[in-house]
């Protein structure tokens, strides 16, 4: 399906990674940008309804994209990936003021996790190993239910990271760490799907288009920062700054050859480890 002049479904994370990469084309300051009706949700949510194929246009965790790829196609712009930017494993700090490591947390242990298909729960899944008793609610009320002892550990993404200490928690484990020091490749963390009624033309021309809209978040950060902070759950601007500078990187713009091979290397491991299905290799546009 080429695109039309009826509006693309597009539905995006109300993080600010994602807010700042989208406002250009999703607020209308890219003249010749296709129009888009827009969904905000958290990456969970979005999971679930792109097993569905509810959206033309979608971020989602690459932990889902196995179970996408007969609705979906992975475009090259507008994800998350990188270096330095993996989830984390926090807990409240014993008496001493220590925290066990990931290995040193029993089998079954209670962490609270943003969802089962999310990419920081395939992580977690692949560095711990054991049994795990995970709790699901929403990213943004994990480090809360940690402090208050709800549960034993939270699995912890977006704002949550630049936030947790303020809470009184500490971190376990880096997964971020753990994998680039495990397969030397960044991190992928999401990705922007296309669904495949749309053709490849259409495809990348989405691709170009989201491009623009970060180049152009890049020249005019000041046009683009009151979406962002419209939208984010932590409002400190340090934080949302810290989180665009973490997040939106080169890889936003182009996966590149080394982005694509983080994927796959991520695929091949799971698939090994049996939480995935075997033999699923991305497709991109």
């Amino acid at each position: 399906m080429p695109i039309g002049n009826a509006p693309l479904s597009l539905a995006y994370s109300p993080c600010p990674n994602d807010t700042f990469i989208f406002a250009a084309w999703t607020r209308g300051l890219l003249p010749d940008a296709p129009p888009v009706k827009v969904v905000l949700d958290d990456v969970e949510a979005l999971n679930e309804a792109a097993r569905e194929g509810r959206y033309e246009l979608t971020k989602v965790s690459y932990g889902a994209i196995p179970h996408l790829l007969d609705r979906y196609r992975i475009l090259r712009a507008g994800g998350a990936l990188g270096r330095g930017c993996g989830p984390l494993v926090v807990g409240r700090p014993r008496a001493d003021g220590t925290v066990p490591a990931l290995s040193g947390l029993p089998p079954h242990v209670r962490i609270a996790i943003p969802g089962r298909l999310t990419t920081a729960f395939l992580l977690l899944r692949l560095a711990f190993g054991r049994p795990i008793d995970a709790v699901v609610m929403r990213f943004d009320r994990i480090v809360d239910a940690v402090a208050r002892g709800d549960v034993d550990a939270g699995l912890i993404i977006h704002e949550s990271r630049f936030t947790y200490e303020r809470a009184g928690l500490a971190r376990i484990a880096d997964l971020g760490e753990w994998w680039e020091g495990d397969t030397g490749r960044p991190i992928p963390l999401g990705a922007i799907l296309a669904r495949r009624d749309l053709d490849g033309a259409a495809a990348r021309a989405i691709d170009a288009t989201i491009r623009d809209s970060l180049a152009f978040a890049h020249r005019n950060d000041a046009a683009i920062l009151p979406y962002v902070r419209e939208h984010a759950f932590e409002m400190d601007d340090d934080v949302m700054r810290a989180h665009i500078a973490l997040y939106v990187n080169r890889y936003s713009s182009d996966l590149g050859d080394d982005g694509i091979a983080a994927i796959e290397t991520l695929f091949q491991v799971a698939a090994t480890a049996r939480l995935i299905p075997q033999g699923v290799r991305p497709e991109f546009v």
